[in-house]
């Protein structure tokens, strides 16, 4: 296999790349911002130009208390968000006074074969430093061949009562159709969105 080297001084005098080195990029599609929004709906955008897409979630707050970061999905211009998933769920918790910490898959949150949205940030605080942030990634959306799977990676200043703890989750599925996907709904499980960014990538 042959080496291909950027023959410049440095990093910053580099002006172009050898042939081989290429993809990988992302390119914005769109961005939303909520402001007491009931959804946050991506309805453009997701087709077959891009194999993969992202949505990188900035600052997501609730604003009804310990509440979880949901999504689903639909097809074609149907607006039900009921598509049928298989899911997982895995955490991990540790509090503010380092009583308490754990790691472990939660069955509670996670679908067999189920319609409903899929948790992704669960219990965040509402108290202005509360939020959730995190990435979503779908893979083949436009697919009429295979089932659409997804991971998602984020974390959460997670308020319970009075445990206030840093809450990462990993969550990842596929959902179980042949028909392209083309519209991906956000909310929140019960209240509104009160703030947040939310941005949609296109992966070539």
């Amino acid at each position: 296999m042959a080496l291909n080297f950027a023959n410049n001084n440095s990093l910053s005098a580099i002006t172009t790349l050898p042939a081989s080195i290429s993809g990988g990029g992302m390119t914005l599609i769109s961005e939303q911002t909520a402001s007491g929004s009931a959804t946050i709906d991506f309805t453009s955008g997701i087709d077959s130009t891009y194999d993969e897409y992202v949505f990188k979630f900035i600052d997501i707050h609730p604003a009804t208390a310990d509440q979880d970061f949901t999504f689903q999905v639909d097809t074609g211009t149907n607006t039900s968000y009921n598509q049928t998933m298989t899911t997982t769920f895995f955490r991990a918790f540790h509090s503010e006074d380092n009583a308490n910490e754990s790691l472990g898959y939660d069955a509670n949150r996670d679908q067999a074969q189920a319609t409903g949205f899929q948790q992704l940030i669960n219990d965040i605080g509402t108290d202005n430093d509360h939020s959730g942030c995190g990435t979503l990634t779908l893979f083949s959306p436009s697919s009429s061949t295979f089932v659409k799977h997804f991971i998602f990676n984020g974390i959460g200043y997670y308020k319970n009562s009075s445990t206030l703890a840093a809450r990462n989750t990993l969550v990842a599925g596929y959902v179980n159709t042949t028909t392209a996907l083309t519209r991906v709904r956000f909310k929140m499980s019960s209240g509104n969105i009160d703030s947040g960014v939310i941005k949609l990538y296109g992966v070539s």
